[in-house]
């Protein structure tokens, strides 16, 4: 069997759209005990509905006007439209769904996403295409990595695993000539710096 050939499953598992609600998930996990189970579903769905079901309802959509040719791989003008819904879908995420107070965590995660959006907006915009998927995987490996630092909890072995996923998406995306090396690098660095910086709000 050749491995290269199912490198391109990892562009659909860690695809771009699901970063969200793997962090979500991954959240109420670790902090399941702080909450309620009906604040815990409320705030699920609320961010499927706004993260997973919205973007996919609009890229068929979009697939069906024609303005979108690929789940996995978009040219940079069909990347501007999407990527602008994203941000007032991580807005009013963030602005009537995840509370600071209640969600702090949570709340940071997706506006260092939103934050992350923006950017990549502007380098589209500037006719530059960094990785969509590197910057949703960086975001929820740094994610991860901060949940493990402020629960003081060794997830040592799972931030190795989220490492190691981010190459094989990195060689998905080089093997299906969706990226360069340099989108690639910008994608990790667009992902996790925001995630990086808002740290210090929530640890």
């Amino acid at each position: 069997m050749d491995f290269k050939k199912c490198l391109p499953l990892f562009s659909y598992i860690f695809h771009p759209i699901f970063s969200s609600i793997y962090g979500t998930l991954f959240f109420f996990v670790i902090a399941k005990n702080y909450f309620n189970n009906p604040q815990i579903y409320i705030t699920l769905i609320q961010v499927t509905i706004l993260t997973v079901l919205m973007p996919l309802s609009m890229y068929f959509l979009f697939r069906s006007l024609g303005l979108l040719s690929s789940f996995t791989e978009a040219s940079i003008a069909e990347r501007r439209m999407p990527i602008a819904i994203q941000a007032i879908l991580l807005f009013v995420l963030i602005k009537y769904s995840i509370s600071k107070e209640m969600f702090t965590e949570l709340y940071y995660f997706f506006l260092g996403g939103l934050l992350s959006t923006l950017v990549v907006l502007s380098a589209v915009l500037l006719k530059f295409k960094a990785s969509l998927h590197m910057i949703g995987i960086s975001a929820l490996t740094a994610f991860i990595y901060g949940l493990s630092v402020y629960y003081q909890l060794p997830f040592t072995y799972l931030i190795g695993i989220c490492i190691i996923c981010m190459g094989f998406v990195a060689s998905s995306r080089l093997y299906k000539k969706a990226h360069t090396p340099i989108e690639l690098i910008a994608g990790i660095f667009i992902g996790m710096v925001p995630q990086l910086l808002l740290f210090k709000y929530w640890l």
